[in-house]
């Protein structure tokens, strides 16, 4: 493949999010680490991956799965439904 072609069929790789799964094992392994964006700053990305690829998981989805096994110690499954976008975005998680 020349550089053209590869050009043409670039997609710039780019961090997913937890809420973009049907589903979530609640034994799956969780990172956390620190990472550098392209101004050199530092910061800390929490995610877990499924299949090879990186999904983010926000702070208050972490909150909220807490109160969640609280009320459900046996939890085996949950999604996250998320709404809004930017600074404004909500997350919620259900028990399945």
């Amino acid at each position: 493949m020349d550089i053209i072609q590869f050009a043409k069929e670039f997609e710039p790789q780019q961090m997913k999010n937890i809420a973009d799964l049907e589903i979530v094992r609640a034994d799956i392994e969780i990172h956390e680490e620190v990472r550098k964006n392209q101004d050199e700053e530092e910061y800390k990305v929490i995610f877990i991956i499924v299949e090879g690829e990186e999904y983010r998981v926000p702070p208050s989805v972490i909150t909220q799965l807490k109160t969640l096994i609280e009320e459900k110690p046996d939890l085996k499954t949950f999604k996250v439904k998320k709404s809004g976008q930017g600074m404004g975005t909500k997350y919620q998680v259900i028990a399945l």
